[in-house]
């Protein structure tokens, strides 16, 4: 199983900007910790960041047909980016959205989501914590869809 993690604008810059919002840890922390606890859990994971809309587009496609499972923060994309939403709904992969801080308690423009309704899941307001739930759940989803093809292809044999 394979998980891509896709991180929007100015995460990068995580550690530095607006602690009091986005918390202490760097990105490259964050990444460690999901690395570590998928090499535990037998998959792949690979990290990507941008702060370009068009280059996150082209990672969520070329995951298609690669990876099991998208783990996506758009940042500010995710109010704006009909782009990004469009790119996630083609290639049919499960994903999860993940924000840091609760963006339903934020200021009002960011109380508009463009990426829910196409993503398998979200999870908002659990700080850097939040990654670690999101990968927990790419593995449920994984394994459920497992199980469903097993149970096909066995079905399909009988």
């Amino acid at each position: 199983m394979k998980i891509m993690v896709i991180q929007g604008p100015n995460l990068n810059m995580l550690g530095v900007r607006e602690k009091q919002i986005y918390g202490p840890m760097k990105l490259e922390q964050i990444h460690a910790q999901m690395k570590d606890f998928a090499e535990s859990n037998n998959t792949e994971i690979e990290f990507f960041q941008s702060n370009l809309e068009g280059e996150i587009v082209d990672k969520i496609q070329e995951c298609y047909g690669e990876v099991d499972s998208i783990i996506i923060n758009a940042a500010a994309y995710t109010h704006t980016s009909i782009a990004i939403r469009d790119a996630i709904s083609a290639v049919g992969i499960p994903a999860i959205e993940v924000h840091i801080s609760n963006i339903h308690r934020r200021e009002e423009f960011r109380k508009t989501n463009m990426i829910a309704p196409v993503c398998a899941s979200s999870v908002v307001g659990f700080g850097a914590f939040g990654y670690h739930l999101a990968m927990m759940g790419a593995l449920q989803i994984m394994n459920e869809i497992r199980a469903v093809q097993e149970m096909q292809q066995a079905a399909s044999a009988e």
